[in-house]
């Protein structure tokens, strides 16, 4: 087999054990806490680890974009989720066509999505199913209040072809216990209408597993949870050591004593730090940090007697691994230093 000495750089490393080890551990939580796992794809975007995500025992998948979508529904997964607006005839047409192939369900969160769902959506025999989204704190999308939930659902609910799912949030970090508040608000809001609520999805890695036995949600969608990054790690959810994705990258310059330069800038390393001081740290050298990136350089400030040589091959963890994910073609899956297989990253760049 090869060996990562034999691979170019930039690349993206995925160690499968760290990340067969993160399935397990969350679904292994969401089944001790009585939650429904459903992984969001824009992590890894790969078919082969969703499908380890429902073998595991996930109820299905998130994604996106109906072009992640498409991708997966491509490769044989059957149950999708897809949490977005979806506007536009062409977007409708092939949501509509996606419908005709595998269990999905969407969200909306206006008059306006649900307009261009029912026109498109009239078929009362195979209704699609459609969860209200909620704004509980992160100031993205989603109604504003339980009774602007409740006033959408009553719309789905008398649509032809459309079918009332639940609610649907992505909370701030951070804030689960105000989301899960402003929720059973609208849960019980919809029971006092005659709405049944039988399903309630969150989001969020971090607070994932401060989820407990007595929470309104029924349905988690964790992404990062499969790789984990620096960001995760600083929120307290794993260590470095349970990071499955990894940069490989190359020293091409050292022009001081303390600075040295990789061939990994924003299009291998993405200058999404998601807050963090740094863009990314070299694993196994705890005094280097990626301090700055430009298109194709990687600065890396040097400190506590760390050092390095030009030519050095080093692995850097970055804060974001998700957006990392869609800037490489392909991954390889890694058990030390050996390639056990090399992966395109099929539903990277489906933007629509």
């Amino acid at each position: 087999m090869p060996s990562i000495d034999d691979l170019d750089t930039p690349a993206i490393l995925i160690d499968a054990a760290r990340a067969e080890a993160n399935i397990k551990k969350a679904q292994a939580h969401a089944d001790a806490h009585g939650l429904k796992l459903r992984p969001h794809i824009k992590t890894h975007k790969l078919p082969y680890w969703a499908k380890k995500q429902v073998a595991a025992g996930a109820v299905g998948i998130t994604c996106q974009k109906i072009g992640e979508a498409e991708v997966m529904a491509d490769a044989g997964l059957e149950d999708i989720f897809l949490p977005y607006n979806i506007l536009g005839r062409a977007k409708l047409e092939r949501l509509k066509a996606l419908h005709g192939r595998v269990t999905l369900s969407v969200t909306a969160d206006s008059h306006e999505t649900l307009e261009g769902l029912a026109a498109t959506f009239t078929d009362a025999g195979h209704p699609l199913q459609v969860l209200v989204e909620c704004d509980t704190g992160m100031g993205r999308c989603g109604v504003q209040a339980p009774a602007d939930a409740v006033a959408l659902a009553k719309v789905i609910d008398q649509a032809k072809g459309l079918a009332f799912g639940g609610l649907m949030t992505y909370p701030a970090a951070g804030r689960a216990a105000e989301a899960e508040a402003w929720l059973k608000s609208a849960h019980d809001a919809l029971a006092a209408a005659g709405l049944e609520c039988a399903r309630v999805s969150s989001g969020g890695t971090p607070d994932m597993w401060r989820s407990g036995e007595n929470s309104i949600v029924t349905e988690y969608r964790p992404g990062t949870y499969i790789y984990l990054d620096r960001y995760q790690v600083a929120k307290g959810v794993g260590t470095l050591d349970d990071c499955a994705l990894t940069v490989l990258a190359t020293v091409v310059s050292h022009p001081t004593p303390t600075r040295a330069i990789l061939d990994s800038g924003s299009k291998a390393l993405s200058s999404d730090t998601l807050g963090l001081p740094e863009f990314g740290e070299l694993l196994g050298l705890p005094g280097a940090r990626v301090t700055g990136l430009s298109e194709e350089h990687g600065t890396v400030t040097l400190s506590d007697g760390a050092a390095l040589r030009i030519g050095e091959r080093v692995r850097v963890v970055p804060d974001h691994c998700c957006v990392v994910t869609n800037l490489f073609d392909q991954v390889h899956l890694i058990d030390g230093d050996t390639v056990l297989e090399t992966l395109p990253v099929t539903a990277r760049g489906k933007m629509g």
